[in-house]
């Protein structure tokens, strides 16, 4: 008889949670009151704030990092560490003021200087912060408490640009630091936020240490989702990267860890009873996705990548990485968030109708498919990316895809995700992934939608999209952003910058002792034990 994995935690918990991890520090300092342990949802490969996209890196800025503004759970941005921040008259220059008492993890205070240095260093990589740099003429520190932006023409969503919840953190750190090249990691992890990161505790692939950092000043204001004052009720936070979920699951029941970021749908159940709470915090969700890669034949062919997408059920994917429980995930989704503006159902009864195979594999044929190899990379470090590379896997094989599925560790794929070279030399065909749904409200902030000189892994050059893109940027009424919204997505379904896989919500569960965790991505400023 085969024994399910959660039956089998069930009657092994104290067994399974004895297991010593991370280091051997993992149970040694479970019970301290002043120590908050945390399993991320992957382990964290890159500590610069401007070196990935990767949501566990974002995660670990906004511990390490202060930004300038921060949004509420309305999405309105508010100061964070500004204490004023005006455009003028005609809204070509914007006027930020820093507000008092701002210092460096390395006690130096933050300066003008300092933050002119970091955003320049971010904008190089952010693809919001491109719609900015195209029409910034001049970025200053006149002194140390002033930064002033200029501008060719208005920019009215500069706040909610610098306090956005999407990756890539503004990341304000040191002037000396921040001139380090943006596509080489920073020597040294200092930001001026309520934590302050030990690199001296760091094990690659096991341990992250955070410290409070005592001069930091927060805000007056309760805490709203990045908006309003970080206390840290902690003095330590432990990340604990344990890869395999029964593990983590066990040791989250025993009390070893208090807090699972992304536990695995099929473990759910048997937290029921065991002073855990579990439920979604981030109600914005996440959106599956598959990319294929521009620049690598067959997917440079148009034809190819709309056979492909037509071959998508989004149903399928979203039972096997989430489960079946439908308050957790919802389809049909297209290319922006349901409650975006720009959101349209022009087109999405493709991603739920049932679909013929074997026409499909003709029409691949007619689109000029010849059966070359196909490079699909997934990783087993995120269930859920897993997951979506075996259901495209066998998608792409029941189309006659000759598919070699590579599942390789998140940190391997997430670098060799940038590889622009032949399959010979490292490169690939297709990656599954998903994004913020915060992230996909506009075409902005949107990482996939970019489809020009500034795109994103995978290389989408389609003219088209720029276009609608800035036009959205110039709209005016919501009525002309819902018609830019249905243009849009009737372009992405010929043209194929990526594939929607669904909408869903990560559940995060934590001890019941745990109290002000707050309804978004983890932040662990207003968090307490109790």
């Amino acid at each position: 008889m085969k024994i399910k994995r959660r039956d089998f935690l069930a009657g092994s918990t104290a067994a399974v949670g004895a297991m010593m991890v991370s280091g051997g520090s993992f149970k040694a300092r479970a019970k301290d009151t002043k120590v908050l342990k945390f399993v991320p949802q992957a382990d964290l490969a890159v500590l610069d704030p401007h070196g990935t996209p990767a949501y566990v890196t974002r995660n670990h800025a906004m511990l390490v990092y202060d930004t300038l503004y921060g949004v509420d759970s309305n999405n309105v941005p508010r100061p964070q560490m500004v204490k004023s921040g005006e455009p003028s008259a005609d809204g070509k220059t914007w006027t930020l003021v820093l507000r008092d008492g701002l210092k460096f993890h390395d006690g130096s205070p933050v300066r003008g200087v300092d933050v002119v240095a970091s955003l320049k260093r971010w904008m190089v990589k952010d693809g919001f912060a491109a719609a900015l740099a195209a029409v910034l003429t001049d970025l200053s520190a006149p002194d140390d408490k002033t930064i002033v932006f200029k501008l060719s023409k208005p920019f009215p969503i500069l706040p909610d640009l610098l306090g956005k919840m999407a990756s890539f953190s503004t990341g304000i750190m040191p002037e000396r630091l921040a001139k380090t090249d943006p596509n080489t990691p920073v020597p040294e992890i200092i930001g001026s936020g309520p934590y302050r990161y030990v690199m001296e505790k760091r094990i690659p692939g096991s341990l992250n240490v955070y410290e409070r950092f005592e001069d930091y000043v927060p805000r007056s204001e309760p805490a709203d989702n990045l908006a309003g004052g970080k206390i840290a009720h902690f003095d330590r936070i432990e990340w604990h990267t344990i890869p395999d979920p029964a593990t983590a699951a066990a040791a989250l029941m025993s009390g070893e860890i208090d807090w699972w970021e992304a536990p695995t749908p099929d473990l759910l159940p048997i937290f029921k009873g065991k002073d855990v709470k579990v439920g979604v915090k981030d109600s914005s969700g996440n959106i599956g996705l598959l990319r294929m890669n521009f620049l690598q034949p067959p997917f440079n062919n148009r034809a190819v990548r709309e056979v492909v997408l037509k071959a998508v059920e989004q149903t399928n994917y979203m039972l096997a990485a989430v489960g079946e429980d439908k308050s957790r995930w919802s389809v049909p989704q297209g290319f922006f968030h349901p409650k975006s503006t720009l959101a349209s159902d022009f087109g999405l009864s493709t991603f739920v109708e049932k679909k013929n195979y074997e026409a499909l594999k003709q029409e691949l044929k007619a689109a000029g498919y010849k059966g070359e190899k196909i490079v699909l990379m997934s990783t087993a470090d995120f269930p859920v990316i897993g997951a979506f590379g075996e259901v495209a896997a066998d998608m792409q094989r029941k189309i006659g895809m000759n598919v070699d599925h590579q599942v390789q560790d998140w940190a391997t794929v997430s670098a060799r995700m940038k590889n622009k070279g032949d399959i010979s030399a490292g490169g690939y065909h297709i990656f599954a992934n998903f994004v913020a749904g915060a992230g996909t409200f506009n075409t902005a902030a949107h990482t996939y939608l970019r489809a020009g000189a500034s795109a994103f892994d995978g290389w989408p050059n389609i003219p088209a999209i720029e276009e609608l893109r800035a036009a959205w940027l110039e709209a005016t009424t919501v009525e002309e952003q819902r018609e830019i919204g249905r243009k849009l997505q009737e372009i992405c379904l010929k043209e194929v910058p990526f594939i929607p896989l669904g909408l869903f919500y990560f559940p995060t569960a934590y001890r019941s002792n745990l109290e002000g965790i707050l309804d978004t991505f983890p932040v662990f400023w207003n968090v307490r034990r109790v």
